[in-house]
Parts: structure tokens; C-alpha cells; sequence
């Protein structure tokens, strides 16, 4: 059975798939860099004393983490636009769309990893004439941050992984140039094998990376 699969005309359809995560890579970095910020606002928000932009930290991480990835991309690239009478491409809403599933997510491992902190550090700095920004800065920050970096390289696999469900609003992604080749070529097995191993070398790349930084940092 394997001597009939082609995987030798694998690399004939290489720059396609290569195309693909050039843009699963793109939308995943920009998408993380944005939903990390976000991540940020809402997580220090989520537990802000202002009932306001505490309420509105609330509705945006429970709204995003209470729909399906697939319906707000459907939601953004096709509803989106109606509202707002602007077309969005389909890269800058799959970008969107990540940026905010990821936010959400990334909210809460900040705000966990911030109330995880012993709150006589904050006492500590405000006795050392630290105003609470100051204290947040410069003593609370740094610890909780070391305490994300686990979860967050787990949230940014996932984030990788659901690139995947874009191709339905028609990213160019890994996923989508993947299933434009096998329908036109008949070759299912060898290209969507080839997709997995480049999502696997992603993956376990990153993946690496996290573990060389936990271990500088000593997590």
C-alpha cells in the first residue's frame, strides 16, 4: 500500500504549501503579539477596583471564550462587514480573530498569575513609598509574569492549532492550500501528512523555545 502513495510528487506542490504557512506563521504572530496586549488591558482590567472597566473586562472575556473560534470567524469576515460597511480581507479577519480568541484566553492567565502574588508584596512596595503602579511595575509584574510563561506557551500551541479552522472564511493557510492541492491531485494522504508535519515542526519548535526560556529563568 505505501509504494502507491506519491510522496515524491510531494515536493512538486512544496511552494504552495510553503505559501500556506507563510501565512499560518503571520497571522499567528501578529495575532499573538496583538492578543497578548490585549491579553494584558482585559487581565489587569478583569480585577481593576472601577466597576466599569472591570464590567467591561467581564463581557469581553466571557463573550470571546463562550463562542466557538469557528463562529466568530465566520461572524467576523461575513457579518462583521455588514455592520460596520467595510470589507475586511480574509488574512486581517483571521488575524482578528486570533487576536481576540487568544486575548481572552491570555486575560485570564494574567490575572491569575497577578492574584497569585503574595499580596504583602504589594503592601512592601507601597511602605517603600512605591505608588500602586509603581508597585505593579516593578515588584508584581516581573514575578507574575515569570508564573505565565508556562500557560501562555501552552495558549500559543493552541492559537497555532486554530489557524487551522481560518480556512473556512478562505485564508490562504496551511490547512486551506492543503485541501486546494488534495482536491485537485488525488494525493489526500501524502499532502495532508506533509501539513501535519509542518504543524508538528511549529509546534515543537515553540514548544523548545518555552522550555529554554522556563529554564533560564528557572520557572
Amino acid at each position: 500500500m505505501v509504494g502507491r502513495f506519491n510522496w515524491a510528487g510531494v515536493i512538486d506542490f512544496l511552494p504552495q504549501l510553503f505559501t500556506g504557512l507563510y501565512y499560518t506563521l503571520l497571522i499567528s504572530v501578529v495575532g499573538l503579539v496583538i492578543g497578548f496586549i490585549l491579553g494584558g488591558i482585559f487581565g489587569l482590567g478583569r480585577i481593576a477596583q472601577n466597576k466599569v472597566v472591570r464590567g467591561i473586562s467581564i463581557i469581553f472575556i466571557e463573550t470571546i471564550r463562550g463562542t466557538p473560534v469557528l463562529v466568530q470567524a465566520i461572524w467576523i469576515y461575513y457579518a462583521l462587514p455588514l455592520i460596520i460597511q467595510f470589507e475586511l480581507g480574509s488574512v486581517t479577519a483571521g488575524i482578528i480573530v486570533i487576536a481576540l480568541n487568544s486575548g481572552a484566553y491570555i486575560a485570564e492567565i494574567v490575572r491569575g498569575a497577578v492574584q497569585s502574588i503574595d499580596q504583602g508584596q504589594m503592601e512592601a512596595g507601597r511602605s517603600l513609598g512605591l505608588n500602586h503602579g509603581q508597585t505593579m511595575r516593578y515588584i508584581i509584574w516581573p514575578q507574575a509574569f515569570k508564573r505565565m510563561i508556562p500557560p501562555l506557551g501552552n495558549q500559543f500551541i493552541i492559537s497555532i492549532k486554530d489557524t487551522s479552522l481560518l480556512s473556512v472564511i478562505l485564508v490562504p493557510e496551511l490547512i486551506f492550500q492543503g485541501r486546494l492541492i488534495a482536491a485537485n491531485h488525488f494525493n489526500a494522504v501524502e499532502i495532508y501528512t506533509t501539513v501535519a508535519v509542518f504543524y508538528l515542526a511549529i509546534t515543537l519548535s515553540l514548544s523548545f523555545v518555552l522550555q529554554r526560556t522556563e529554564r533560564r529563568l528557572d520557572i
